[in-house]
């Protein structure tokens, strides 16, 4: 584990080492090495805790995130050297720092084997993302949306610590190995509800659930690229991942703490679905078909199958890639035309016809067309509900055919149509961005190959 989480710090005084014209070079040459050397975490196990140390374990749960994490690092950095361009060189560190600062905190969340450290790092990522949106955001609103960030978050952190404190008085030791043993809250007594509920609340919100998503949309929309990367790929994960180690401790299913949970979920899942279909903004089109996706995770983590769980990893991972390419093309569309509105950014195709290319796999993608990971994903959470429930075929079939057509609309409201009169001269499309979306595409093609590798089921 350290010998990823070492070379990661190590970035930050690399950062303000390197000589100005060598800086984006460097930075993200080296993290694509950390990024290929984490690729060692991928291979399947029957050990439950691969490297298990007294603070750190990786498991089939947690070393497809930790991959993804390592991966898109360099990515980030690569979606970020336009919209900095003309920024002083100081500043350029300064942004790069924060990036930085926000990947030890997630590595070490994804592979924590202790609850108070688990909290520890998953609230410290707030800390880059909130300097992120708020500095490097471009519209006036992005400090609503960085309070909003910040209010949500930790409303919904306070009641968790003191439900880890409380664990800690029953038992006496928070190792994640040991409290699966235990099952401290199996009573169906009110403390062990309030202590359930408080222990999903937190993560319910990063995920986020339909309901308490509010601060999403709006962190999306105002963030840079690289925060809306953070954001959408690995920030979101951190609820999947969390829900995941949680309902092995709470078992929702014993007091009926889950059916609340998969109602809402995948009631949002439909709501931001139809949602999407009126959005107007593109990015905010892309955020509300997150909390779409994600509505399906957290239905999935409830049912705490080992299909589901399965389906649920596949979809994180899928989502993580599929949103950040589409993040990466809006940013690409914005940077040329200074609009996010889909009205006056349309008909893109004739003038960027490699970039059309791109922005129809990305839209296969999302809309799960065989035979990417997604529909793999989507397929085996569709089953473990309906096994569940036959009553959620609707609401998941209703879901994945509204998510269809609002991806077709993103599709043609932004590649067809007439060229608006304002777009006389365009810049052409450069090969640092086809590199960053075929580092999106590549992963996404090969997993399909190989998908036991980020199913969590040891093969």
């Amino acid at each position: 584990m350290l010998k990823i989480i070492i070379p990661t710090a190590m970035l930050l005084p690399l950062t303000f080492c390197s000589p100005r014209k060598h800086l984006w070079t460097n930075i993200t040459a080296y993290s694509l090495l950390i990024a290929a050397a984490s690729l060692q975490w991928l291979t399947p196990t029957y050990y439950p805790n691969k490297n298990l140390s007294s603070w750190a374990a990786v498991d089939q749960i947690s070393s497809p995130l930790l991959v993804l994490s390592c991966w898109l690092l360099p990515l980030m950095m690569m979606a970020s050297q336009n919209h900095l361009e003309q920024e002083p060189t100081i500043r350029k560190r300064i942004f790069i720092t924060t990036v930085l600062l926000a990947q030890p905190f997630i590595l070490i969340a994804f592979s924590a084997s202790e609850l108070m450290l688990f909290y520890i790092a998953f609230e410290a990522t707030l800390i880059p993302t909130l300097i992120l949106i708020t500095r490097w955001g471009s519209q006036p609103e992005r400090l609503t949306a960085g309070i909003y960030l910040l209010f949500y978050t930790l409303a919904s952190s306070l009641p968790l610590l003191i439900a880890i404190l409380h664990l800690q008085n029953q038992i006496g030791s928070l190792l994640f190995t040991l409290l699966k043993l235990t099952h401290p809250t199996m009573t169906s007594s009110w403390t062990s509800l309030a202590t359930g509920l408080a222990l999903l609340l937190a993560f319910m919100v990063k995920a986020p659930l339909y309901g308490l998503h509010l601060w999403l949309p709006k962190a999306h929309v105002e963030a840079p690229i690289a925060g809306s990367m953070l954001l959408a790929a690995l920030l979101l994960k951190l609820g999947g991942y969390g829900i995941m180690r949680v309902t092995v401790l709470v078992s929702p299913s014993l007091n009926n703490l889950h059916y609340p949970f998969i109602t809402m979920a995948l009631w949002g899942a439909l709501m931001t679905s139809t949602i999407c279909l009126r959005q107007i903004d593109l990015k905010s089109l892309i955020a509300y078909s997150s909390v779409s996706h994600m509505g399906l995770v957290v239905a999935a983590t409830m049912i705490q199958t080992q299909w589901a769980f399965s389906g649920a990893m596949m979809l994180m991972i899928s989502h993580g890639l599929t949103s950040s390419m589409l993040f990466c093309l809006a940013n690409t569309n914005y940077e040329r035309t200074h609009s996010r509105i889909l009205l006056l950014t349309r008909g893109m195709q004739p003038l960027l016809p490699l970039m059309a290319t791109w922005w129809l796999l990305a839209n296969l993608t999302n809309m799960a067309l065989p035979p990417t990971t997604n529909l793999m994903a989507e397929l085996t959470i569709t089953i473990a509900l309906f096994n569940w429930s036959s009553l959620t075929i609707v609401l998941t079939g209703a879901a994945i055919l509204l998510t269809t057509s609002y991806t077709l609309y993103m599709l043609t409201m932004t590649q067809r149509g007439a060229i608006p009169s304002h777009m006389t001269s365009i810049q052409n499309s450069s090969t640092r961005e086809h590199l960053l979306m075929a580092l999106h595409v590549i992963p996404m093609a090969l997993l399909i190959l190989k998908p036991e590798l980020i199913s969590g089921i040891p093969m």
